[in-house]
């Protein structure tokens, strides 16, 4: 209990004064070092102990969905399950680690109410504020190191799981997605600009080959050239090389061609790193990979989104301790409620995390700004849990 914070020896350290604020009386504490560490401790060991459990449900949910998977496929091989489960993790642990801090602060938050020592911390003068700004500090160092260290070996492990799994799980996917609705490239030239269409793509070794293929090529003006058809063409050795291709230009006869050569300055490499999915890339690459889009004619809308939400991770996490300790601190004298305190926090976590995804999606839309879509939500979850804060510490 109190034994480890120094006993009330400790406690009686804490000098407590009042002063006049504004013809306010308020009450001064100036808490121990010990005691902030303590309680930066208490939640460090819920934190792993949280991290652990959560961690081991992730790698058996993975490992038998993957199982599936590949026996579909008719591989069955378990060696592969496992380093793919293991290639996964740090990606989808970094989607529920804002749960592992809720579910934290919630856990250290009993263990110090079931002991009585939130009671005695509050009987001296201790504050909210000051019993949540240590597991606030330690949680946003947690999220930098998440943010900075960990973010890209996740990212560098995700990408080589959404390799392997195309040849283990499913060998007949294609080996380079685009999307539904085909190919799209523009790049600007000196008398304009090209646009090319593929109906689809397929990545062979370092060629790109490409079927049901249009070029579409306008003025500086951007009024429309020229018009080529072809029906299939490969990228490589810096052109687009089409084969069977008709030219047609406004005010002249259609010219078919056994062979048409349109020179171009962007490589396999460039539209592997454009049209990766953003979670692939890490913290330091996104921003050059954006500023290639935009320079290509590219929106990168999911790719500057998802940096976005990357920034506001490390203040998700300290949004949820926030949550947490709204639930508990507010009430540590009725331990009675601890259990529908523990679920009513858990759910405000989840629904926080609802309206985060669905803000998230709106913003993939172009229905909200990037802007307001990454971060809106956990500012507004923020004020909220400090006002509640507030109206039960303050009146």
């Amino acid at each position: 209990m109190l034994a480890a914070l120094g006993g009330q020896n400790m406690l009686r350290r804490a000098p407590i004064r009042r002063r006049p604020v504004n013809g306010i009386s308020v009450l001064v504490t100036h808490v121990p070092l010990s005691l902030s560490y303590y309680l930066a401790r208490q939640f460090a060991q819920a934190f792993v102990w949280m991290l652990g459990l959560i961690s081991g449900l992730i790698l058996l949910f993975d490992m038998i969905e993957l199982l599936r998977k590949s026996a579909a496929a008719g591989s069955t091989d378990l060696i592969n399950v496992i380093a793919l489960a293991l290639m996964k993790f740090p990606h989808t642990l970094h989607d529920t680690l804002p749960f592992v801090a809720l579910a934290a602060t919630i856990f250290a938050l009993f263990r110090l109410s079931r002991h009585h020592e939130l009671v005695v911390m509050r009987a001296v003068g201790v504050s909210v504020w000051q019993m949540i700004a240590p597991t606030v500090a330690t949680v946003a160092l947690i999220g930098a190191i998440n943010l900075t260290i960990v973010n890209p070996i996740a990212a560098e492990l995700y990408d080589h799981y959404t390799r392997l799994s195309r040849q283990i799980v499913d060998p007949r996917a294609p080996a380079f997605d685009v999307g539904r609705s085909g190919f799209w490239l523009r790049e600007a030239t000196d008398a304009g600009a090209v646009i090319v269409y593929a109906a689809s793509v397929n990545q062979d070794e370092g060629t790109l080959r490409l079927t049901g293929v249009l070029l579409l090529m306008s003025d500086a003006e951007d009024r429309l050239a020229r018009r080529i058809e072809a029906k299939s063409g490969e990228l490589s050795a810096g052109a687009f090389r089409l084969t069977e291709a008709h030219d047609m230009v406004p005010g002249e006869p259609v010219q078919a061609m056994a062979e048409y050569l349109q020179p171009t300055t962007i490589t396999l490499t460039q539209i592997q790193e454009n049209f990766a999915r953003p979670d692939t890339l890490s913290l330091w690459t996104l921003p050059g990979f954006i500023a290639f889009s935009r320079t290509a004619g590219f929106s990168a809308l999911s790719h500057r989104l998802y940096f976005q939400s990357l920034l506001a991770s490390p203040v998700m996490l300290c949004v949820m301790v926030l949550v947490g300790s709204a639930f508990f601190l507010t009430a540590i004298a009725r331990a009675g409620v601890w259990f529908s305190r523990a679920l009513g926090g858990i759910g405000a976590g989840f629904l926080l995390y609802f309206v985060a995804r669905f803000a998230y999606a709106l913003g993939l839309a172009a229905t909200l700004p990037i802007s307001l879509a990454a971060w809106a939500p956990i500012v507004a979850s923020a004020l909220l849990a400090v006002s509640y804060l507030l109206y039960r510490e303050d009146g």
